[in-house]
């Protein structure tokens, strides 16, 4: 199963609102679990959804559940709106936000920098790959919305482009 496959299973998932799933296809065996406590083989308890690959399975690991990160219930307010006219770059996958190559490297693009169509703009890093999310628009960044190092979801909000006229 590859990535591709993977994140349209998990779409699959949150859109008919199952909590838990489990895959085996040969030797490749697939387990997702959403919220809650989860007994799962995996590297990353802080990730909102656990997939183990495994030949012969491994012990299972406790997984403790996420905890809000505020008492107060989360607002529309809370999300970035997008100014007339920008364009927002999207995360084409659950993973970490890196925005330099390594630690101590100058950011691929920083606000004020102008980008073309396929313009490297940052990496996620998701199950130990690092993803190189490129530019889909030519034009001026505007502002980035999220901090190295920050967990992100499929679908946030990662930059805002002000596209070229």
């Amino acid at each position: 199963m590859n990535q591709k496959e993977l994140k349209e299973l998990i779409e699959f998932l949150i859109e008919k609102d199952i909590a838990e799933f489990e895959l085996e296809r040969g030797d490749v065996k697939v387990r997702i679990k959403r919220g809650g406590e989860a007994h799962v083989s995996a590297s990353e308890p802080d990730a909102r959804f656990f997939a183990a690959h495994s030949a012969p399975p491994a012990a299972p690991v406790s997984v403790p559940a996420a905890k809000p990160a505020a008492s107060t219930p989360p607002t529309k307010e809370a999300e970035p709106a997008v100014e007339e006219g920008l364009h927002a770059v999207r995360s084409p996958i659950v993973g970490t936000f890196y925005e330099a190559p390594s630690p101590g490297s100058p950011p691929f693009v920083k606000p004020g920098d102008v980008v073309e169509v396929g313009q490297l703009l940052c990496i996620v890093e998701a199950m130990k790959l690092m993803n190189e999310i490129e530019s889909d628009v030519a034009g001026e960044v505007v502002k980035r919305l999220v901090a190295n190092g920050q967990p992100i979801e499929y679908g946030q909000e990662l930059f805002l482009i002000r596209p070229r006229a």
